[in-house]
């Protein structure tokens, strides 16, 4: 009976090791599956450009089909290059991408766009921008003259909402509705919403504070400022900057733009980068109508664009020429130069292109680089704050512009490519 008991224990523990065994291999299978998925999925782009006129040759070295739509459809295979021949105007193509044939991998976006040239400028700037309507930051509570807890915009607004319109006046600036709220003795206000896209009207009782100042309860923002610097312009006078877009500093949502301008500034101070502590420049803004050098007319993830100075802009580019822009494709790990003005002239310094992610679903930061110039690390420790917008140059085309800094490394940064600030 031992023996039998000892026998069936014996067995008992191999068929659960086996089953550990083949548990632990299926997972183990599944995540080098999802691996290299998630490999091929950031190795394909979800854009290619091609410029018009031109063919380019793709070696994307994915095992996948690809179905081509145009007039019909056409099946590539991407595991071997590939030439796609563009014709003499814009136009845009979907390809549907399938792993080994079978497993649904990608959309892209096959986009023609112009043979264009831009100048880029490297410049500081500084930004001002109004919100459309008034930011909600936050709601909260207050005490009343009893001791009494009130919350008037409690359950009703929430941190993101723009208030557009109270009781069916327009809504220019915070002051404005702090004012109408002081001076209504507390009667209910209709505000008009704007909340992820969509309107709604929300109904708001202020209360009396300690002092007996009627609150609704909410902190409310209606502009942002900041220093950037300028990326480049065309040859029609408009401009992208920043690389990335103008987010709220508590939402962290891209702020609605009502209008804003580009201030001429100068750099005053440069706070070097350290390990978790990322460096800055410090400039000066006056914000005075003579000192401004352009109009902003659009805040979008990749970048803020507009209209610059054409009297400021000429200094700016001085003595640069317009360079053509580098697509994708045609971007290559190694030696580049970023274009900044850390001592109030605007000059190259070296970098390395560490890595490129043209999948990445984060658009500004499909550019590892690394700052290798010995005069830029000694004065600013690599990238800073402020730096964002920074010209990438690479073989004397257009690459893109610095967005990111790295806090542990401030010799580390990301970027965005110019092919994805130019179809914003």
């Amino acid at each position: 009976m031992k023996v039998e008991n000892m026998k069936h224990t014996a067995l008992s523990r191999r068929m659960k090791y086996l089953l550990f065994l083949y548990v632990f291999l299926g997972f183990a299978i599944g995540l080098f599956c999802w691996a290299t998925y998630a490999y091929y999925q950031s190795t394909v782009p979800s854009t290619i450009s091609i410029k018009a006129g031109t063919s380019e040759e793709f070696n994307l070295r994915v095992p996948a089909s690809g179905i081509l739509s145009t007039d019909s459809e056409t099946t590539l295979a991407l595991n071997q290059p590939l030439t796609i021949v563009a014709g003499d105007t814009t136009s845009s193509y979907q390809m549907r991408l399938k792993l080994f044939g079978i497993v649904p991998l990608k959309d892209v976006d096959i986009q023609v766009i112009e043979n264009t040239t831009l100048t880029p400028v490297g410049r500081p700037i500084g930004i001002y921008v109004r919100t459309q309507g008034v930011l909600v930051v936050d709601t909260g509570s207050f005490e009343g003259a009893g001791g009494d807890k009130y919350a008037p915009s409690d359950y009703k607004l929430q941190a993101g909402d723009y208030l557009t319109a109270m009781d069916g006046v327009a809504i220019s600036d915070k002051k404005q509705v702090r004012e109408y709220v002081e001076n209504g003795n507390g009667a209910e206000i209709i505000f008009q919403v704007s909340r992820k896209d969509e309107l709604i009207q929300v109904k708001i009782k202020p209360e009396a504070d300690a002092n007996n100042i009627y609150k609704m309860g909410a902190w409310l923002r209606d502009s942002a400022q900041g220093i950037g610097t300028m990326t480049y312009v065309d040859s029609q006078n408009q401009f992208g900057a920043l690389g990335h877009g103008i987010n709220d500093m508590d939402t962290g949502e891209l702020l609605k733009l009502g209008s804003g301008l580009l201030y001429h500034t100068e750099i005053v101070a440069v706070k070097r980068g350290e390990k978790g502590n990322p460096g800055e420049l410090t400039g000066v803004i006056e914000y005075k109508p003579d000192q401004v050098s352009g109009v902003i007319v659009d805040n979008t993830m990749q970048g803020i664009y507009g209209v610059a100075n054409a009297e400021l802009l000429s200094e700016y580019t001085a003595g640069r020429e317009a360079l053509p822009i580098a697509l994708k494709q045609e971007v290559t790990t190694g030696p580049a130069q970023i274009l900044c003005a850390i001592d109030g002239v605007a000059k190259y310094y070296d970098v390395d292109i560490t890595k490129l992610t043209p999948g990445k679903e984060a658009v500004n930061r499909q550019i590892s680089l690394e700052v290798t110039d010995k005069e830029l690390l000694s004065v600013t420790g690599g990238i800073v704050q402020g730096m964002s917008g920074a010209p990438i140059v690479q073989n004397g085309r257009f690459v893109g512009a610095v967005t990111h800094v790295l806090v542990q490394d401030s010799t580390k940064g990301y970027g965005i490519f110019i092919e994805d600030m130019l179809g914003h």
